[in-house]
This record gives structure tokens, C-alpha cells and sequence, in this order.
């Protein structure tokens, strides 16, 4: 079964995700970011400049070389070629989400936000995932 953390009250949700995605890629896990077109296309930004010491290679899911690329990002996870870890950056729940062993559900700050995370920690609880809430407003060992 997927195992499923939220991250939420998170300021900075592209930065955040830059740095998720550079945690995993130093501990090997293959990662699949699922998000719209266009803050796929920020974040792909952000991947080639958040870090002049970092090289996180990443491609769209339709470029050639997205199977053996160590990071993708994909607007529809149809043709995903990981399924180890998935973050989410959009606000629904990603339909394929249960097809990955891990799933990252980050949550910004802001009230839209805030409210769409709540919707989709309901849908994953009433299906009976394991749910851990790291909660970034809280000071280190105070979250849920």
C-alpha cells in the first residue's frame, strides 16, 4: 500500500519541492513530480537554478530520455516510468497515485491551498492510507 505523507504550511512549495527532490535523487530514489503544465514549468526552471552546486537531472515524462532520467516530471502520470516516489504539487489527488510505493503531498500556506490538502487527506483516509502530517509551522517534533 502507497505510503503517504502531507507536508503542508509549506511557504515556499516549488523551493520545498526542489529540495525534496534533491533529497531523494542524493538517496537514489527515482522521483515522479505530477502537477499542471505550467508549474511543471517553473519547477523545471527552479530544478536548473536552485542549487549552483547541485545537477538534478530531470526531463518532462514525454522526452525520449524520461526512462532513464532520475527525475520527471509529468502533468498525467499515464506513462510515469517510476513509480517509486511521486510529489504531488497539484490539487487533486493523482488518479495513478496508488501505483508509486511513496507519495509526498505538499501543501502551501494559503487558504485555497490549505482547503484543497484537507480535501485530499479526506479522500486518502477514507480509503484507508497510512497518512503522516509534518506540519511546517510547527517548531521540529510538533507535528501530527
Amino acid at each position: 500500500m502507497t505510503r503517504i505523507d502531507f507536508h503542508s504550511n509549506v511557504p515556499d512549495k516549488l523551493g520545498y519541492i526542489c529540495r525534496l527532490v534533491r533529497k531523494a535523487y542524493g538517496a537514489g530514489q527515482k522521483v515522479v513530480v505530477h502537477g499542471q503544465p505550467a508549474q511543471l514549468a517553473e519547477l523545471d526552471a527552479r530544478l536548473w537554478t536552485f542549487s549552483p552546486l547541485d545537477f538534478l537531472p530531470h526531463c518532462g515524462v514525454d522526452h525520449p530520455n524520461a526512462e532513464v532520467t532520475p527525475i520527471v516530471l509529468a502533468a498525467t502520470l499515464d506513462q510515469a516510468p517510476h513509480h517509486q516516489l511521486l510529489i504531488n504539487l497539484d490539487a487533486k489527488a493523482p488518479a495513478q497515485f496508488a501505483s508509486f510505493e511513496r507519495l509526498i503531498e505538499v501543501v502551501g500556506a494559503g487558504p485555497e491551498d490549505r482547503e484543497a490538502g484537507r480535501e485530499r487527506y479526506r479522500f486518502y483516509r477514507e480509503r484507508g492510507y497510512p497518512l503522516t502530517h509534518h506540519d511546517l509551522s510547527q517548531p521540529r517534533g510538533e507535528s501530527e
